[in-house]
This record gives structure tokens, sequence and C-alpha cells, in this order.
């Protein structure tokens, strides 16, 4: 998701941390953003204003005026020549500024503009950061216990060298879109398959395909932001965040781990029985399998055959199980032109009753690369060229065409 036509406030307070806030300020422009960086008396002495500007290309609010600018910008008020905000973004957050907010002090600058945003009802993600002991606190986890009942986000911290530090930029960015894509998938469970599966030929060795994985990350990520609860099985890490304590943070991406074409089945399987409105069968799934010898292989004794045998067929048994299920499949061939493509696709769709099917050529490229093109074929066939995250949202408009009706 671009962040084109949204206002973000950014709230600076006067942790270590904010000196990372130039390149957040710029990840968020870079997404279309624009940002108007806010800070307390506490951050100006760790960071300068004029970092600040150069990174928002914006004046710096460093205090309140008779410009009320935390009226002008966050109560939703109508001020000739001001462009009210989207979301207030307060990164780093400390304890001192998490306390104030739970108790509607706003005595900076950063909390009086989270008293307004707060009561005016405008989005208000918080990133915390500081020390360990501090984010261990009792009261300090009542107050963020406390905003997160008001509807507040948090996003992070995770704990390192006993300090419970700022998020990455990529998790804070991917919680600002969540919040500010109108959720077209909120209240949907989104299960979705990802990249290569590998077959043991013995504990050193496995067969495996070129798939990276690329679209189906871009997939669940996709989804997420859309307001979806996604789960992904795959044969890899997205490196979305977690929480401080290590444990998965309830509201980011499950993953599910898997190598072989079994532990896909068994896996994909597992999670449809948990409830799921959306099933994209992203994953190059192995057709074959072979029996796993329990010692290496010596090598230097001449030519070596394997025998394969046929693995079980995901699509079919997702199908017949769960019959009413909004079904993507993905559908790859060689050798073939697009005409032929966009027929086999067809067939295939037909054959398993599918929702969706995207098929493509990967014998001239796509596999395991940066950018695909494919044809989306639903009702009608959709050509879609560029970048995996292109694909994936080209994806997704498909999928919200078919649940909306």
């Amino acid at each position: 998701m671009e962040l084109s036509n949204k206002t973000i406030v950014l709230g600076i307070t006067g942790s270590i941390a904010a000196v990372r806030c130039v390149e957040l300020a710029r990840e968020l422009r870079r997404k279309g953003a624009s940002v108007i960086a806010v800070m307390s008396k506490a951050a100006t002495e760790i960071i300068h204003p004029n970092a600040m500007e150069f990174a928002t290309n914006n004046p710096v609010i460093t205090g309140i005026t008779g410009r009320v600018e935390h009226v002008a910008l966050c109560a939703k008020a109508d001020y000739p020549g001001v462009v009210g905000a989207d979301l207030l973004l307060i990164a780093p957050a400390t304890a001192n500024t998490i306390g104030k907010m739970a108790q509607g002090i706003d005595d900076t600058s950063v909390t009086t503009f989270a008293t307004t945003a707060i009561g005016a009802g405008v989005p208000v993600v918080v990133v915390p950061a500081m020390h360990g002991a501090m984010y261990s606190n009792p009261f300090v986890k009542g107050n963020i216990d406390a905003l997160k009942d008001a509807g507040i986000t948090f996003v992070g911290p995770y704990m390192d060298e006993g300090k419970a530090k700022m998020a990455e930029e990529r998790d804070i960015i991917l919680q600002v879109e969540r919040i500010l894509s109108g959720g077209q998938l909120k209240g949907k469970n989104v299960l979705i398959t990802s990249g290569a599966t590998a077959e043991s030929i013995d504990p050193i060795r496995i067969l495996t395909n070129r798939a990276s994985g690329r679209t189906g990350h871009e997939l669940a990520l996709e989804a997420y932001r859309r307001g979806a609860s996604v789960t992904i099985v795959h044969n890899g890490r997205l490196e979305v965040g977690t929480v401080a304590d290590g444990n998965e943070n309830e509201n980011y991406i499950h993953e599910v781990f898997v190598e072989s074409a079994d532990e896909m089945f068994d896996g994909v399987m597992t999670e449809l029985e948990q409830g799921c409105d959306v099933f994209i069968s992203a994953a190059a799934i192995s057709d074959y399998t072979l029996k796993r010898v329990d010692t290496k292989i010596r090598s230097g004794k001449g030519e070596l055959s394997i025998t394969l045998k046929p693995t079980r067929k995901l699509l079919d048994a997702v199908k017949t199980t769960y019959p009413n299920l909004t079904i993507v499949g993905f559908k790859a061939e060689t050798g073939i032109d697009n005409n032929e493509l966009i027929r086999i696709g067809q067939v295939f769709k037909k054959r398993l009753g599918l929702n969706v099917v995207v098929a493509n050529e990967v014998g001239s490229g796509g596999i395991g690369e940066a950018e695909n093109e494919v044809f989306i074929i639903d009702d009608g066939v959709e050509h879609v060229s560029g970048n995996k995250y292109t694909i994936a949202c080209a994806i997704l408009d498909a999928v919200e065409g078919i649940i909306k009706h």
C-alpha cells in the first residue's frame, strides 16, 4: 500500500532512539506520506530540529503557539490551509510520555498532540523505547495496557542488550499502512502458502525448485496491510516484528515453517481447521518425493538412481474438504504462448472449481526473480506484469471482488 495523500504527525520524545527518526521519516515519505514532526524539549536535546526539518521537508513543531497546531492537525478542525493528520505516530515513546498519555497529561508538545488526537478519534500508533527495567515496571505495563484498551496501537519494542529497543522501520510502517488502508479485508482469515518445498535425499542433499517465495511474502504483507488476519505456511521467514518477551505478536502475521510437500500438506490442513475465509496456494510444492536415506550417500561411486513417487495434491484435498472456501491457485507452465497458458489456466480453474487462478509461463523468467508476468483468471482474464508487490496487489484486488459479491 502506498501512503500517498496521507498526512502523518511524527511525535518524537526524549529517547536516544530519536536519532532513528530521520530515516523513519524518510521511509514514510518514500511511501508517499506527508510527514510533520513534533518534538518534545527533551527530544530536541538528542536530535536537532533542523535534522527533522530536512527529513520531513516541513517546519518542525517544538512547542504549541497561537496557531494551536495540535487542534489544527489532530482535532479534525477546519483550518484554512491546514491539512488534518490521518494518524499520529509517536516514535520513540518514552515511559514518561506513555504514562502521561494514559493519564491525559499534556505538558509537552507531543503529549498535547496525543491528548487531542485521542479525544478526536485520530488513530494513534505508539512505538516504545526505554531501558528494559523500565519496560518491565508493572506501572508502565499498566499504562500500556490502558492505552491499548483505548484502541491505541503499539509496535514493539524488541529486547536486546537489556533494553526495550524501538521497533524496526519496516514494522512501524507496516502497522501504519494497516491502519490507513481502509481495512478491505478486515475480519477475514487469509491462509497463504509460499516458496519452494524440498524433498530430502539424505541428511545433506535435497530436491527442490527455483521458487523464491517473494510472491507469497508480498501476498502475506499486503493482505495484512488490508486488515486481514494472515497465516503463511512456508520454508522461509518474513522477519516482521515480535513483542519484547520474544513471543509472536498476535497482531502480526502468523508463520508456520515447513520443508517438504508432506509437511506443507499437513500444515495447511491443520491451519484450515482453525477457520479460514481465503486460501491462496502460492507455493511451488514438489510434485514428487522419494524415500530418504538416513546416512549421507557417499560420492565417487558413479551413477546413482533414485525412485520418485507422487506427492499428495494439496489443492484437490482443500477443495474437497472445504468446498465453499474462496481459493486462489497458481499454474506455472513452460514453452507455451499466452493463449495456450490462459486456456490451461481456465481448464485448471474449472476442474478444481477454484475462484481464481494465477497462470504464468516461467520458462523465460519469473520464477525466483524480482519481477514476473502473470494472467489472473477469474470471470475474466487480467494481464499483470511488474514486481511481485504489484502482482500481489492485483491478486488481492481479485479476491476482494469475489468476497464483495
